[in-house]
């Protein structure tokens, strides 16, 4: 799913009119020509692979580079982007079939005796790509309510889940989790092409009556969706007015409205009948709160999701919603990519502290995604709040920034790679250590092969991250922990190191 936006005008739209600044990359805009333009002229709006503020500049080769870089591997990703949906639909097929049929032998048996019945994306009994990967649907019955890897290890599976489809997920939370399935949603943007996926959202709660948690949960990013893949290496943002500068693609894919920004209140004809998944969650929630005053909320997601989580209680900050900020409990990311710059940061976590919200970032040791965008003097991403760090033995760390920040150095490759095949050799055994529900099967090891290739791309798995709220114990108390920079070493092993 893209969110970049392809009309004309600052930004799209008159998107100049609610933001202070802008700078957005257009890479389907411009000639080899302008490619050159970027990377040679400060006067980085020269080019039409940029919309930006007038008179903006970029100093320094360096850090241009880094626009056209990120610029060339968008061209990439999206001209590759249909054929790779297509060979992720194909594989997720096949994944399915052989999931219903047991073993290879009885789908060929059938589909030689003409008997073969293709599975139904919509049912209960298809599973996503990445849930192929971790077939896992169980929560792990030693982590009860009070301990304090609960609600990581809760939400854990609750981004994992939200990769699948409705009736999957409503089963999961009904039958297996033994909670109140609530919503389950498809979102619309005001930036997207109408033959583009839909950004998906759940909600649940863990009680039938008098919840005491209710859980929102966004998809991440797809492994063959390669436009949400290029919103992930996107450096576009905007410059709002008492935040900073946040990531353009996430704004928009929780609902920023073009030429407006985020107005308080959201006029809709009535026979309009998108949702925007700011405002749709917003109203839900108001009214589910209202409804239960003992209710807190946990906000989650991994990838692309643990970016719109962190957004989500950004824009109702923005709004000044401080009661329902002081009912979320806790937000929970794993693998998140980097949101804004240091004045959104700050703002975020004068938020977050005001009314004390939690806010756990999960990072498993090489995963890509945390380390884009680039975190650049001049090009402004930054993380913010206290990262939980997990090496590939999953020993943990309390840091401010993962190891080797920007992914990209090339002195790191052949560690990267080392561990890569560590992480393979790991997975014949990890079901005779930890127990069997570890095991791996073989479509996640031939990932694994893929991560020799590119590093850090299987390490992005939630495998990974549910792995990790599982199998260290921590012996600091996260859910009584006010601020996480006063615990800084070792998180959840004495003999924890980084990998």
């Amino acid at each position: 799913m893209s969110y970049k936006d392809e009309s004309s005008g600052a930004g799209g739209g008159g998107d100049k009119e609610f933001a202070e600044e802008y700078l957005v990359l257009k890479p389907l805009e411009g000639s080899l020509w302008d490619l050159l333009r970027l990377l040679f002229s400060q006067n980085v709006g020269n080019s039409k692979f940029v919309e930006c503020s007038e008179g903006m500049t970029v100093h320094g080769l360096k850090n241009r580079w880094i626009l056209v870089v990120s610029v060339i591997l968008q061209k990439i990703l999206l001209h590759l982007a249909k054929p790779m949906f297509w060979m992720g639909l194909i594989i997720e097929t096949y994944l399915n079939l052989l999931l219903n049929y047991q073993n290879f032998s009885n789908l060929f048996l059938n589909l030689f005796q003409g008997k073969l019945v293709i599975p139904d994306n919509s049912s209960a009994n298809y599973m996503s790509i990445l849930g192929n990967l971790d077939t896992r649907l169980e929560l792990d019955k030693d982590i009860k309510r009070g301990d304090s890897r609960y609600l990581g290890a809760l939400s854990a599976m609750a981004a994992k889940l939200s990769y699948e489809n409705e009736a999957l997920i409503k089963a999961t939370v009904t039958d297996k989790w033994k909670m109140k399935f609530l919503y389950f949603y498809d979102f619309w943007n005001d930036y997207q092409h109408e033959d583009e996926a839909p950004m998906q959202a759940f909600m649940f709660q863990d009680k039938t009556d008098d919840p005491e948690l209710i859980v929102v949960a966004f998809r991440g990013t797809e492994p063959f969706d390669l436009e949400a893949w290029s919103s992930d290496i996107d450096i576009s943002w905007y410059d709002f007015l008492g935040i900073g500068k946040v990531h353009g693609g996430f704004m928009k894919a929780l609902g920023l409205q073009k030429g407006l920004g985020w107005p308080h209140d959201l006029s809709q004809p009535e026979n309009d009948k998108r949702m925007f998944a700011y405002y749709t969650l917003r109203e839900k929630l108001t009214d589910m709160l209202r409804k239960n005053e003992k209710a807190k909320v946990i906000v989650t997601g991994h990838s692309l999701g643990g970016a719109l989580a962190v957004v989500f209680p950004t824009v109702l900050a923005f709004h000044k919603e401080d009661w329902m900020l002081k009912r979320i409990e806790g937000i929970y990311t794993f693998g998140q990519p980097r949101i804004g710059d240091e004045k959104t940061g700050e703002f975020v976590k004068e938020q977050f502290r005001i009314n004390g919200i939690k806010y756990f970032r999960y990072v498993y040791c090489n995963d890509i995604v945390p380390r884009v965008p680039f975190d650049n003097k001049s090009l402004l991403y930054k993380h913010f709040g206290t990262c939980l760090y997990f090496n590939s033995l999953y020993h943990g760390k309390v840091v401010e920034e993962e190891p080797n920040k920007n992914y990209f150095n090339p002195a790191k490759y052949l560690h990267k790679i080392l561990n890569a095949c560590f992480e393979l050799i790991r997975s014949f055994f990890i079901g005779y250590i930890a127990g069997p529900e570890y095991s791996e099967g073989w479509f996640l090891r031939l990932f694994r092969i893929v991560g020799l290739i590119i590093p850090g791309l299987s390490a992005h798995c939630l495998q990974e991250y549910v792995n990790v709220t599982r199998l260290a114990s921590s012996h600091i108390h996260l859910d009584q922990i006010e601020d996480l920079s006063d615990y800084q070493g070792d998180l959840l092993t004495s003999e924890s190191s980084s990998n």
